[in-house]
């Protein structure tokens, strides 16, 4: 009976293609474990509950959601602060051709890696309201911005919402499958075989730079509601950049700077606590308890700048906490994952895989894992939901068949990294259309293409190898 083990995993996958929805599903897995392992109508339920509790009761996942919610507070106050409403209008003054408007794109990555969202939200007004100078579509803008949002981000290792995240997977992972290891390192070496993000990347620096093309936008066009007559404005495109806001871009610049400064300086100071010096005091410090507070330091650092610069307190506390709870679907989202890897840990997940997955050549289980995670992303269109799915499962059978655990590792994250770009039901995808007024559907459509170029590109190199393993 032990492919019983299997049918949580099953479940979710199942749930999330036919629903397109991660969170319900991931529910949906913990109740199946519940039941599968306390078999009673009230014993399952309870048994699910304490899967959820006990993933909520790790000392690193509280960390974890503490660091989210702090840093999606920050952005909140940086938003009502008039951060990204000030960079955005002092880029759009500064800017008047297509160069310098691609230049910015790239160069903007600098202060804005944070998220793939707040990537998109500070630099599409710009590029909306560049657009009559620019020989491009919509589409093609659209294209060149999203390159330097998801595909970027997953490739910074610090001071971003996805790094504490995609940590959090590897460890649960490596913790369900028995196997001893740091997380963090593992993830690090991980990002050089993420081909996907890296293919984007190149492809976008192309079409950014290279790339020749005056093509009608009206294929992609959101005709659902009556366009504006001066459709290439960036005012109120986004609540970010909305009229009634104050206009403070370095509000936004500094606080991010602090962010990353402060990280690595706690860095090598947790690192000096362990007795190490130069390189190898950042290498063995504790990223994790330096990252939630080099973002919890500065998050109070802003609301006493602020407070001094004549902000209401109650306002900014509003702010503070509406923009905290942006970050709550993700965080219930860790919850279920957390849930589902207590759950899948009680039935024994890892020996079924142990047993049953030994045949699969240790060279081959990359390549297959990042084609079956670029369907699974794309139908559920969610990077985390399909690494928080696929994660333990490849990492299991990574062990068993003694494959390299980075080159796994790389292949799961390049599989979600294709969704949240590619898909329709991606937020990049739809924060994208909703400020350039592109039909997300006709949007994703245009984007599948050039997406899947880059997916063959990294099976290539993941299929390449093999030859090397």
């Amino acid at each position: 009976m032990d492919w019983v083990a299997i049918l949580p995993f099953a479940a979710v996958i199942a749930a999330a293609i036919w629903t397109k929805q991660v969170i319900p599903s991931l529910l949906f897995a913990v109740v199946v474990a519940g039941y599968l392992v306390e078999p009673d109508w009230l014993g399952g339920m309870t048994t699910s509950l304490e899967f959820i509790i006990q993933g909520l009761q790790d000392a690193n996942n509280l960390k974890i959601i503490i660091f989210l919610y702090a840093f999606s507070a920050l952005i909140g106050l940086i938003k009502m602060a008039g951060g990204i409403k000030g960079f955005v209008e002092a880029a759009t003054k500064k800017v008047d051709d297509k160069r310098g408007a691609f230049l910015l794109t790239w160069l903007s990555s600098l202060g804005t890696f944070a998220a793939p969202s707040f990537r998109i939200v500070t630099i599409a007004p710009v590029m909306k309201a560049m657009r009559k100078n620019l020989p491009m579509t919509k589409q093609e803008l659209g294209f060149v911005i999203e390159t330097t949002a998801s595909p970027l981000v997953v490739m910074i290792p610090v001071a971003t919402a996805f790094v504490g995240y995609m940590s959090s997977v590897v460890e649960l992972s490596l913790h369900q499958t028995g196997l001893e290891g740091d997380p963090y390192m593992l993830y690090l070496q991980s990002i050089p075989y993420n081909f996907f993000a890296i293919a984007m990347l190149l492809l976008g620096f192309y079409l950014s730079f290279f790339h020749r093309s005056k093509k009608s936008a009206t294929d992609a066009e959101d005709t659902s509601n009556e366009t504006k007559k001066d459709d290439d404005q960036w005012e109120d495109c986004h609540p970010a950049v909305a009229k009634d806001l104050p206009s403070q871009p370095w509000t936004l610049i500094i606080p991010l700077f602090v962010v990353i400064g402060l990280t690595f300086f706690l860095m090598y100071m947790l690192g000096r606590k362990k007795n190490e010096e130069g390189l190898q005091a950042l290498i063995n410090a504790n990223v994790l308890d330096a990252m939630v507070i080099a973002v919890v330091v500065t998050l109070i650092g802003l609301v006493v700048f602020l407070k001094f610069a004549g902000q209401p307190l109650r306002k900014m506390m509003n702010s503070l906490i509406y923009g905290g709870n942006e970050i709550m679907g993700i965080i219930l989202l860790l919850a279920m994952v957390w849930g589902l890897s207590k759950g899948s840990e009680a039935l024994g997940f890892a020996e079924t895989i142990s047993n049953s997955f030994d045949w699969i050549p240790p060279s081959y289980v990359a390549v297959v894992l990042f084609v079956l995670g670029c369907g699974l992303s794309y139908f559920i269109g969610s990077a985390w939901g399909t690494w928080g799915i696929l994660m333990p499962v490849g990492i299991s059978i990574a062990a068993v068949a003694g494959s390299d655990l980075p080159i796994v590792i790389g292949a799961v994250f390049a599989s979600g990294t294709f969704g949240a770009f590619a898909s329709p039901l991606s937020d990049d995808t739809n924060t994208t259309a909703g400020i350039l007024k592109l039909n997300p559907v006709k949007y994703s459509r245009f984007k599948l293409k050039p997406a899947l170029i880059a997916a063959g590109v990294a099976t290539v190199g993941y299929f390449a190898l093999t030859f090397f393993m």
